[in-house]
């Protein structure tokens, strides 16, 4: 067995060296993308986390304070750091795993829940009513904050809850907002004992203000003006006196109610996002199940617990499981062009020995034994080469897991290795020397064929249905809707092999009448095409639905926000103020560069009809320029006419009531009846519903009414919005012109902000990769099959230019001979990826890969066709095959004929 191997790769390094090459390749594909899916899943799970507010993602534990009916020493033991310390330990030794803790930012201590009035009259009081303080002694200060002034609290000697007083520090915003100094006395009411006296004798600046330290009681960090219930409430100033842990036995005996508390801050850098269903499992059992109990066993038994970071994760897991379908589409396509890929190369190599293997099994070579050299010898190449991919992918991207990447290198090796071996023995099945020709127009479809498409096809039919009355949005585990496009294009490029070879039957006898031998050669050398010429038109069909999906994906998608964000903004940029706009502002910024047009708006966001449940927004536009921003945007265009203070929707005049677009839910509500309503500044107008639109680019929302402003009272129709159409406009230029009279909106910015996690971005960079590796596998198979095919081509060409073919008609003769093929992949692809996109639209909802968070107004994101993504790969096919063609006639022409009209060449 070794000396055939080292015979055979003597023989052919070059063909040796291609194997090893396209498997190391694909074999680093494979095992990347994988690990590529978990990498961004992964960096969007911390990305939700580190966004949401520590006060929700925080596993907050409490308890009351220690039983009142309990020795007093008890009780203040039960508060010192050391108990809480101890207990703290517990709690995380009780945290179920995946969930991580992240120790820097964890902490514990004592706090008052309820927050007593002070009695210092220094401290700040708005609205007249007293401040109010909260006491917290919790750990660790010293390491999450700097001193801005004076020093950090301490304790002298053992405090009790008697002591008088005690030391506090406050962050520098408390101290700013309630005027407090290093120094400063506050005094606590207590309960039967003189009010606790709290020495401030540091003002202090928060390390990370963000972190869990500060920001799971947002109090720690900043005071709050609190509002006491009611309408239009006074309010108070509340803020937190950060005390040393030694002194939460103080606390005891303050009218604040203490607690005792552990806080647990998630480690984000230990989520992944392949364990989200047990880090919700994690958080449930912390919260109310076997981990509090095994808490409270150990550590306190009246323990309760409060967070929100399994709804953090629920919301995560439905981005995911939303987007996770599309990507294994993407996934699906590319690796199946890729198993063809590898296939056709194995079938290539089959048919290039084909005559060297006849010729072994007549000598006695038994299958069993060729089939098991050729395993060994691309074993040999194909092994080393898969691991070499493996290795390169496993250090491109870092990932948790490498079981999927390892499986799929090992898929990619197992298929290059027995590629070659299965189709030899298929071939050699039987002793021949001479074998049948098998032209692709003569050969007979066999019966077991015929019934593997039949399969194929059952099978693509119930995918297809299946994504069309589900949709993506449970088919997150079903592999076999994933594969409905490839499938769809399997199906397609099966029944163009069958249907190919009609034209070329139909084409041939008036070719052959022609005066011309060029054309009736071509069409007889395309009709003597190997049938092994399925493979490669598999891979291009395959790969060009692929490509024309996935190209209509990734368009949809930007269309998706495009058209969101121009909703939310009403045109390419907006400037708004909460009042009216300043008189001289429009000119100014009709003049800033890249604006083309300008439409003055007033909108009143009080306006309440009367009688009615809830205020409707009412705009009043000049109606000649908001007609033509309508039209230009799509969003509710309405002919000027019926809208015009001075008319009626039937054309007569009402001086009453003025016509009015409406929105259908606005339209149903009230009817077409005269109604009035009532402005935010106090005056009322009579308005009529002449039009109905589902949008209009002044206000986006279910609710809206539109008038022409010139029949407002003047005050009434005062612009308050600019609605601004340009091209390349400069929100710095912009906010420049507009000051601090209003806020500026630009369409761009807006849909920037929609790409708002790492699990968006990087599940498009993925599908595009895919699709983009999709159509390089085609591309090598277009070139496997063409220089599969090259040196007989050659031969030929040399023997025609003996009998005087010219070197243009060569180059004719090939183009000629190839373009069959190359027509029937790019059109089949360019019907097949429209039919594809077409039959599963009902099912593809984009809504949740282009926008953070779908937009009720913009509604459903529905797969459409990309005319660019059906034509553009479809004609790449075209030009290579041409200019594949062309080059190999130029460079036969180059080389001369002596080399090809050898004796005894067996071309």
């Amino acid at each position: 067995m070794a000396p055939w191997v080292r015979t055979r790769l003597r023989a052919a390094p070059g063909a040796a060296g291609a194997l090893a090459l396209l498997v190391a390749l694909t074999a680093c594909l494979a095992a990347v993308f994988p690990r590529a899916v978990d990498h961004y899943e992964d960096a969007g799970l911390r990305h939700a986390v580190d966004r949401a507010n520590p006060a929700r993602t925080s596993v907050q534990l409490y308890a009351p304070q220690p039983d009142l009916l309990l020795p007093q020493h008890l009780r203040e033991d039960a508060v010192r750091p050391e108990t809480l310390a101890r207990q703290y330990a517990k709690v995380l030794a009780a945290v179920p795993g995946p969930l991580g803790v992240d120790r820097g930012q964890s902490t514990y201590g004592a706090r008052t829940t309820d927050h007593p009035e002070t009695t210092d009259p220094w401290l700040p009081r708005p609205y007249g009513l007293p401040a109010r303080v909260s006491l917290v002694a919790q750990q660790g200060l010293a390491d999450h904050a700097r001193v801005r002034a004076g020093r950090l609290p301490r304790t002298t000697g053992e405090v009790t809850a008697t002591t008088p007083e005690v030391e506090a520090a406050v962050t520098d915003e408390t101290a700013r907002s309630l005027r407090i100094k290093a120094g400063s006395v506050i005094h606590v009411p207590g309960v039967d004992r003189e009010p606790l006296a709290v020495r401030v004798t540091g003002i202090v600046a928060p390390r990370d203000p963000s972190g869990a330290f500060w920001s799971t009681q947002p109090l720690l960090r900043a005071p709050a003006l609190v509002p006491l219930p009611g309408a239009d409430p006074p309010k108070y100033w509340l803020g937190t006196l950060l005390l040393a842990p030694e002194a939460a036995p103080a606390l005891l005996s303050t009218a604040g109610i203490p607690e005792r508390y552990w806080q647990l801050a998630p480690a984000a850098g230990s989520l992944h996002a392949h364990e989200t269903p047990r880090l919700k499992s994690a958080v449930a059992s912390l919260e109310a199940g076997p981990g509090l109990r095994n808490v409270r066993t150990t550590a306190e038994s009246l323990m309760q617990a409060n967070t929100e970071l399994d709804d953090v994760f629920t919301s995560y897991d439905r981005l995911r499981t939303g987007i996770a379908p599309l990507i294994a589409v993407a996934a699906s396509g590319a690796g199946t062009v890729a198993a063809v890929v590898l296939l056709m190369a194995g079938g290539l190599a089959a048919d290039r020995r084909r005559s060297e293997l006849a010729l072994l099994r007549a000598r006695g070579a038994s299958l069993r034994g060729l089939t098991a050299r050729l395993v060994a010898e691309t074993a040999v190449v194909a092994l080393p080469a898969g691991a070499l991919g493996l290795a390169a992918a496993l250090l491109a991207v870092p990932a948790p897991r490498t079981g999927y990447a390892l499986a799929a290198a090992a898929a990619v090796t197992a298929v290059a290795c027995l590629a070659l071996p299965l189709r030899a023995a298929a071939a050699h099945r039987a002793v021949r020397v001479h074998t049948d020709r098998a032209d692709l127009t003569s050969t007979r479809p066999s019966r077991r064929r015929t019934i593997a498409e039949l399969t194929l096809l059952v099978l693509a039919a119930g995918a297809v249905e299946t994504l069309r009355r589900r949709g993506t949005s449970g088919s997150a585990g079903d592999q076999l809707v994933s594969l409905a496009p490839a499938l769809v294009a399997v199906v397609a490029a099966l029944v163009l092999v069958r249907l190919h070879p009609l034209p070329l039957r139909a084409l041939a006898r008036p070719a052959g009448r022609l005066r011309g031998v060029v054309g009736h050669l071509s069409l007889a050398r395309a009709g003597r095409t190997s049938v092994s010429a399925v493979l490669p038109l598999l891979a291009l069909l395959t790969a060009l639905t692929t490509a024309a999906f996935g190209g209509s994906v990734l368009a949809g998608v930007g269309e998706a926000r495009d058209r969101a964000a121009l909703l939310t903004v009403g045109a390419d940029a907006r400037i708004e103020a909460a009042d009216t706009l300043p008189a001289a502002l429009p000119d100014r910024i009709r003049r800033s560069p890249g604006v083309h047009d300008l439409v003055r708006v007033s909108i009143d966001h009080m306006a309440r009809p009367q009688d009615g449940p809830s205020s409707v927004p009412l705009v009043g536009a000049d109606l000649g320029s908001y007609a033509g921003l309508a039209v230009r945007t799509g969003f509710g265009p309405f002919p000027e006419r019926k809208l015009k203070a001075t008319a009626r929707a039937d054309g007569g005049s009402d001086s009453d009531a003025l016509p009015a677009l409406a929105s259908p839910a606005t339209a149903r509500t009230y009817g077409t009846r005269p109604f009035l309503v009532r402005l935010g500044d106090g005056n009322t107008v009579t308005v009529r519903i002449a039009l109905v639109r589902r949008q209009t680019p002044a206000v986006s929302g279910s609710q809206f009414l539109v008038v022409d402003r010139a029949g407002l009272s003047a005050r009434a129709a005062r612009p308050t919005a600019l609605l601004l159409t340009g091209d390349r406009l400069n929100a710095a230029d912009l906010r420049r012109a507009t000051g601090a009279a209003a806020t500026v909106q630009l369409r761009s910015e807006e849909r920037d902000g929609y790409v708002d996690s790492p699990l968006q971005s990087g599940a498009e960079r993925v599908y595009t990769a895919a699709v983009a590796a999709g159509a390089g596998y085609a591309v090598l198979a277009l070139l496997l099959a063409l220089l599969r095919t090259a040196p007989e081509r050659v031969a030929l060409l040399a023997r025609l230019r003996t009998m005087g073919l010219t070197r243009a008609q060569g180059r004719r003769l090939l183009v000629l001979e190839s373009l069959p093929q190359a027509a029937l992949a790019a059109t089949g692809g360019l019907l097949t990826g429209w039919a594809t996109i077409h039959l599963l639209a009902p099912g593809i909802d984009l809504t949740t890969i282009a926008l953070a968070a779908p937009q009720g107004s913009a509604g459903r994101t529905s797969l459409r066709t990309d005319p660019l993504s059906l034509t553009a790969p479809a004609a790449t096919v075209l030009l290579l095959t041409v200019g594949v063609a062309a080059a190999q006639a130029w460079w036969s022409g180059r080389r001369g004929s002596v080399r090809e009209l050898r004796a005894g060449d067996s071309r």
